[in-house]
């Protein structure tokens, strides 16, 4: 005899909502915490949607709980119908000062040195409730996830593309030459000629100014350090290494370390975010819209001074 079907008056919303909470942790333990919950409630929620849906849903892997050809199959779906109720349910006006929930947003290396404090900053004030959850976009599949609405929103040089996807420029930045304070070669403008010579030091992690190719006749690079060593390197060395401006800024706030213009024209770098378009109008992310964009404009006053 054929199964009976699912009534949706016999699902317990709740097993739904902790069933995504382990895909997006793969682990019971991390999903009930995300959620308040003791591990043995979470597994109990999921042995009772185990036995309604008469699948194994998770099996314990090596790096965490792995889900069956069923559990990937109702992924998505559930995904998209409980965002689509969360947004139902919200109200129609947006009160940052109380609200509680968690915003994810991937950013790649520029906006996570640039942006990602000063937000963090701005919403701990405004919105003390509000959780912002940060990921490096290196490694993501980022259209992927903001299709999946496990992102809410991605920072940085590459866009989204494709109708399904909103994007907004935010800023655009120049390239300018830094260096400890006191260097024998300190100018305020460098040209080609007058950059050659210096003794080149690259940002391995973060490929800020790959562009800029060494020229002919001019020293090759000394050495690649991760960006978190770049501002001890520099400090202590007569090495340069050319950043974009807000970078820079940062960098040498925490170091003896100044900048100078390079001469030339130069492609910017050109930050944007981009979001699921089904979002325009959504109360909660039209708020973290504003706020992203209220703290790029205090970044570009803060360059322009």
């Amino acid at each position: 005899m054929p199964r009976p079907a699912l009534q949706l008056h016999t699902i317990d919303l709740n097993l739904l909502v902790m069933f995504d909470a382990i895909l997006r942790e793969n682990s019971v333990t991390r999903a009930g915490q995300s959620l308040g919950l003791s591990q043995p409630a979470t597994s109990h929620a999921l042995t009772r949607l185990r036995h309604m849906l008469k699948d194994d849903l998770f099996i314990r892997g090596p790096k965490g709980m792995v889900p069956t050809p069923r559990a990937e199959q109702l992924a998505d779906p559930i995904r998209v119908a409980l965002g689509g109720l969360l947004r139902s349910l919200e109200p129609p006006h947006f009160d940052p000062s109380r609200a509680t929930r968690t915003f994810r947003i991937a950013v790649d290396n520029y906006s996570a040195i640039v942006m990602v404090a000063p937000i963090v900053a701005r919403s701990a004030k405004i919105a003390p409730g509000i959780r912002l959850d940060f990921r490096p976009s290196g490694t993501l599949d980022v259209p992927d996830m903001l299709d999946r609405s496990e992102l809410d929103m991605a920072l940085g040089r590459d866009a989204a593309k494709g109708e399904r996807f909103s994007t907004k420029p935010l800023m655009r930045d120049s390239f300018v030459v830094v260096y400890r304070t006191g260097h024998p070669a300190a100018k305020s403008i460098f040209s080609a000629e007058r950059l050659a010579p210096l003794t080149k030091l690259e940002i391995s992690s973060a490929q800020f100014g790959a562009e800029f190719s060494v020229s002919s006749g001019a020293k090759p690079v000394a050495a690649s350090v991760p960006f978190l060593s770049a501002a001890q390197v520099l400090a202590t060395s007569d090495m340069v290494t050319i950043l974009p401006a807000h970078v820079a800024l940062d960098i040498v706030a925490h170091r003896e370390l100044s900048f100078g213009t390079l001469a030339g024209k130069h492609r910017p770098i050109e930050v944007s975010m981009s979001w699921p378009r089904r979002l325009d109008n959504q109360p909660a992310h039209v708020w973290l819209r504003d706020t992203v964009e209220t703290v790029i404009q205090g970044l570009e006053r803060t360059k322009a001074k």
